[in-house]
């Protein structure tokens, strides 16, 4: 089993599209990134923490890839936007792979530096490259929101 931890956006539509990938053993919303010891939603959602809403994934890498959770990752928000997706807008809403390992590290920079090259995105991409740090879960109520509300996703489109 590997870990994975990605921050784009509103932690629900990014959770609801990553645990329904195969290979993906398990995700969890929560907080990274940040100064705050055991931080609230409240708390992240002031921006003085620190914190961003994340993802952590536990993957199979006989299953998924870490290439391949990278391009979800990329695929499914708008890595050009400081510190926003959408309607969101925050420090805790920025664009982060906190990686694990060296490994990660170097791909997830290859991988952005590849996009860049290919110019598939008509801006710079701004998503920081960041060391895993202490990840905080969310609150229960904040798990598998969008599967508990019955809904299949809340980007915009």
């Amino acid at each position: 089993m590997s870990k994975a931890t990605f921050a784009a956006g509103c932690f629900w539509g990014v959770e609801e599209t990553f645990r329904n990938i195969p290979g993906v053993l398990s995700t969890k919303v929560g907080y990274t990134g940040g100064t705050t010891k055991n931080p609230t939603y409240k708390e992240v959602c002031t921006g003085r923490t620190g914190h961003a809403e994340a993802i952590d994934i536990d993957f199979d890498p006989e299953k998924v890839s870490y290439l391949q959770l990278l391009s979800v990752f990329f695929q499914n928000h708008n890595p050009t936007t400081l510190n926003r997706q959408g309607p969101d807008v925050g420090t805790q809403y920025r664009s982060a792979i906190f990686y694990h390992g060296i490994e990660q590290e170097a791909e997830a920079k290859d991988a952005i530096a590849e996009l860049e090259k290919e110019k598939v995105f008509p801006k710079p991409i701004v998503t920081q490259v960041l060391p895993a740090a202490e990840f905080y879960p969310a609150e229960e109520y904040h798990q598998k929101y969008l599967e508990k509300q019955g809904l299949r996703s809340c980007h915009l489109t």
